[in-house]
Parts: structure tokens; sequence; C-alpha cells
């Protein structure tokens, strides 16, 4: 890391805490939308599979947008880019209060998403001002915003929506949203300083494609990518059938699933914000997300024996635990393994692959729900399993890659 980085990645110690509230505001406009979604797309009169378009455009548009983002940030710098894709969110937002049909809407938020694919700007941004061994704390704060940014969103978005109006009932929520994207872009102006410059030394750097290759190839980051993707497709696989499962066995209503997904939110922002940085700082990064892993499975596998409410939302919060517990570690791992210069990059590539996993898993979870009613708990509980042994194998790599490095520090000082 040149000097100029160095001096770059050293500002104030509220840099984190600071931009970590930003995100928390972005996340509260963005969950004051997702649950008006099917009634938005419903106002137009679209059918079920048009309504699963509008969920899915987001989904697509942030694989391809977090390597892009993260590349663009790694070159010009974090704070740029976060302001400029913001803004993207802010008009897309704007723009989807006004959209005249469903395939307006589709196009918007296919370019929603792609502007929000953001993460890996963000934990770039992390990485570069917090040392590696207080990362995962950092980014376990990052998880809890979105996670009450998600619960305390929908609440706004129902009080403001009125949806027997037709899609002009939305708009009230949608502006809401946009205002608050915003209210982050001046926050990001004023309060937040560059965490990175640019390094006029690297001529060279390697296509996305070339990227993709280093980054699969890698012993730690590739195992971390396909651990990202299987926990991704399985656990938004159940997400995205558990309504169903829920009317199928229980009788539930919106009521009901709401209750059991504001309990997993509130749990996951709790473990996030109180747990998840003080045991990986003392248990290690490897083993938290392995243990993470472990909880998942054994909640996927049980779901199905559920007999009532307040085993359903014991599972569910276990499950919450396992996600908050691992993922945060993911982020921390590669931003250690990965090349400083490329940061960005791969932390995108390995976002792209969570988002990727978003568009498979409700796919494969659909099919299979019809056939076996419990399928995508059977389903999550088998794909997760091997992503234990990818989380020990990964840590270890990282174990010796420090071991390898100490002796050269030591020569160097």
């Amino acid at each position: 890391m040149s000097d100029s980085e160095r001096r770059a990645a050293a500002p104030s110690p509220l840099a984190a805490p600071a931009l970590i509230a930003v995100i928390f505001i972005n996340m509260l406009g963005f969950g004051i939308i997702v649950p008006l979604l099917p009634f938005y797309a419903k106002s137009f009169d679209a059918p079920a599979w048009q309504i699963a378009l509008i969920f899915s455009a987001y989904s697509v548009g942030a694989f391809f947008g977090e390597p892009f983002w993260g590349r663009l940030s790694d070159k010009y710098g974090r704070k740029p880019l976060l302001i400029s894709t913001i803004t993207g969110n802010c008009l897309c937002y704007l723009a989807l209060a006004f959209a005249p049909n469903i395939w307006a809407a589709f196009f918007i938020r296919l370019v929603g998403g792609l502007a929000a694919g953001n993460g890996a700007v963000v934990q770039g941004y992390i990485s570069d001002v917090t040392p590696p061994e207080k990362r995962a704390r950092q980014l376990s704060y990052q998880g809890a915003a979105w996670n009450v940014g998600l619960i305390v969103g929908p609440s706004i978005g129902g009080i403001f929506a009125h949806p027997n109006a037709g899609p002009i009932g939305f708009q009230v929520p949608l502006f809401i949203a946009s205002g608050l994207a915003a209210l982050c872009v001046l926050a990001i102006t004023l309060f937040i300083r560059e965490s990175k410059t640019r390094d006029q030394a690297i001529t060279h750097r390697p296509s996305r494609w070339g990227a993709i290759s280093d980054a699969v190839g890698h012993p730690v980051i590739g195992r971390l990518m396909l651990l990202t993707f299987m926990v991704g497709f399985a656990f938004t696989g159940i997400e995205s059938t558990f309504g169903l499962w829920a009317l199928a066995k229980f009788n539930w209503g919106p009521r009901e699933i709401g209750v059991v997904f504001a309990f997993t939110g509130v749990c996951a922002a709790l473990t996030q914000t109180f747990l998840t940085g003080r045991l990986s700082e003392r248990y290690g990064e490897g083993r938290m997300l392995a243990i993470g892993m472990a909880l998942t499975v054994i909640a996927a596998a049980g779901q199905p024996f559920s007999v009532n409410m307040p085993m359903v939302i014991a599972l569910m919060c276990l499950t919450a635990i396992g996600q908050s517990v691992a993922f945060p570690n993911v982020g921390a791992m590669i931003s250690q393994t990965a090349d400083p210069h490329r940061q960005g990059q791969i932390l995108g590539l390995n976002n792209a692959t969570g988002a990727l996993a978003r568009v498979v898993g409700p796919f494969c979870a659909g099919l299979i729900f019809p056939v076996v009613l419990d399928g995508p708990f059977w389903l999550g509980a088998a794909v997760v399993a091997p992503a234990i042994f990818l989380a020990l194998a990964a840590s270890r790599r990282v174990q010796a890659m420090r071991a390898a490095r100490e002796p050269e520090q030591g020569s160097e000082a």
C-alpha cells in the first residue's frame, strides 16, 4: 500500500460508524418499499409471474452492479461511487412513483438494483478504515443497520400506502424512500471523507473475466464465494416459500407471517450488534463462520418438525443467528486475503455471487415446494451442510497465509 493510501485510510475513528448510520437511512428507505412491491405490481393488474419479475429484477441488477462499482471504487475512490450509486437509487424511487405500466416498473427496478449494488463499496470503505482484526465487528454493525432498516421501514410504508387508490396510492412511500436516499447523499457529501486515493503506480488492472478467474482459483476467496452462493441459495429459497409453507401447514395469513419475520429481523440485528464481532475476535473468523453454517443446517432441518408458532419462531431465529454470526466473517476474511488494490472488486464479485443465489434459490425452491411441502427446508439443509467444511478449509488457508506473512513483516522491520 502506498503512503498516499495509508494517509487516506486513516480518517476519523468515527468514519465507519458514520457510514453505517448512512446505510441505515438508506436501508430504511429500501425497507419501506419491499413489502409494498406485490401490491404495487398488482395495482397494474399484473399476473403472478410479472410480480415475481419485479422482485427478481432488483437482484439481477445487483448481480451486475456489485463487481462493477467495486472495481470503479478501487480505481477512483469509495466516496464518489457511494454518492453516484445512492443518487441513482434516489432517482429510481422517484421514477417508480410515476411508472406508467408494469414493464416500465420492471425496467426501473432493474436499474435501481444496478445502482443499489454498492455493498462492495461500503465493505471496501469499512475495510479501508478498520484494522483487520476489527473488520468482522464493523461489518456485523453494517449488517445490523441493514436489518433494523428493514424492520422499521415496512411499518412506515404501511402507514402511508393506499393500495385501493391504484399505482398513485404508492407515491407517498416512494417519495419518502427517495427523500431518505437524497438525505444519504447529502450526509456522505458533507460528513464522509474519502478512505482511498488512487495509486498512480498501478497501471494494469485485470479484466472482469480475469478477476473472476483469479478469485475462483484463489484458495480462500474461491471457497468463500462458493459458500456465499450455497448459503444464499438455501436461505432465499426458504424465505421466498415460507409464506406458502406456513399457509399450507398452519393456515397462517400475512399477520402471523409478519410476526415471524419481525422476530427474525430483531434477532439478527441484536446478534450482529452485540455478539458477532466479539465472538469473531475471540474465537476467530473461520471458526465462527463454520459454527454459523452449522446452526443454519440445524434450524433448516428442524423446521419441518415444527408444531406451533413458538417453535417456528425459535427455529427461524436460530437461522437468523447462524447467518448473522457467519456472514460478516466472509467479508472480513476476503478483505484480509485480497489484493488491497482490488479489494472492492473482489468483494463485489462475492456480493454478485450472493445476488445470483437470490435469483436461483427462489426459483428452485418454487419448483420443489409443490412436490414436497417441506422440500425447501430439506434442500436448504443439504446445500448448506458442505459449507461448514468450506469455512474450515478457508480458515486453515487464512491462518497459513498469516503465518507465512509474519516472517516477511519481521524481516522488513
